[in-house]
């Protein structure tokens, strides 16, 4: 296949973008070229995938849905700070993992970016943020333009000899291969040992050694706990 043609207009549409991403508390999480690598829902352009920062918690704590005490305000934030991405950056279309059914492909196209890969646990490990992945978004450009190659060449599970996604699980719920044991996991967040991770998010995702990149805060990780698991 023929390797897509960079309009040099737009080369520095990547840049533009990312760094219109930091004071959103947001960051690039990977790119993908339809044309070279299949991207479920597109056949052209490029998608850039966006997801949470180290300072996602500290700037949505300020932001209308951070403080208005309504329902959802993760997605309700995210939703219209990447809307007014796309218009202001001149994309087509944006995509959300959530608000469904009829759920956007975001796993998928995360493997397509090169920059997320299937851990021992089936869970998605990413090159920067490890398991502590968050996706907020996607944007869609009906043009072709240069960005940044994948950090790594294969998965970082390969030379991970401890695989800590496998051993630190209290609960046992993730095993090598999978399945993901879902009853085990919400049975030991019903207990007192459950706390910890109610507080302060999933050891398992925590004990992966490139999760330290994503810089999470507890009170981020107790929200989507809350989410998670509803007593």
């Amino acid at each position: 296949m023929a390797a897509p043609q960079f309009s040099p207009d737009l080369q520095d549409r990547y840049d533009q973008l990312s760094a219109a991403l930091p004071p959103l508390g947001l960051m690039t999480y990977g790119s993908v070229h339809p044309k070279r690598v299949p991207v479920p829902g597109y056949d052209s352009g490029k998608l850039i995938l966006i997801g949470a920062a180290s300072t996602f918690w500290k700037v949505l704590s300020t932001a209308p849905e951070g403080r208005d005490n309504r329902p959802d305000p993760v997605d309700r934030y995210s939703r219209r700070v990447i809307e007014i991405l796309a218009r202001g950056h001149g994309a087509q279309k944006a995509e959300f993992p959530f608000g469904g059914p009829h759920y956007a492909p975001f796993v998928a196209w995360a493997l397509a970016s090169g920059r997320a890969f299937t851990s021992p646990s089936q869970l998605l490990v990413h090159d920067e943020v490890g398991m502590l992945i968050s996706y907020r978004g996607a944007l869609f450009f009906d043009e072709t333009f240069a960005t940044p190659p994948p950090r790594l060449s294969r998965s970082p599970c390969a030379s991970c000899a401890a695989r800590p996604c496998l051993s630190a699980c209290p609960a046992h719920a993730l095993v090598d291969e999978g399945p993901y044991k879902l009853a085990a996991c919400h049975n030991h967040l019903d207990t007192p040992q459950g706390a910890e991770c109610m507080a302060s998010g999933c050891i398992a995702r925590r004990a992966c050694p490139l999760s330290d990149g994503a810089g999470r805060q507890p009170a981020q990780s107790a929200h989507h706990m809350r989410y998670f698991h509803r007593p």
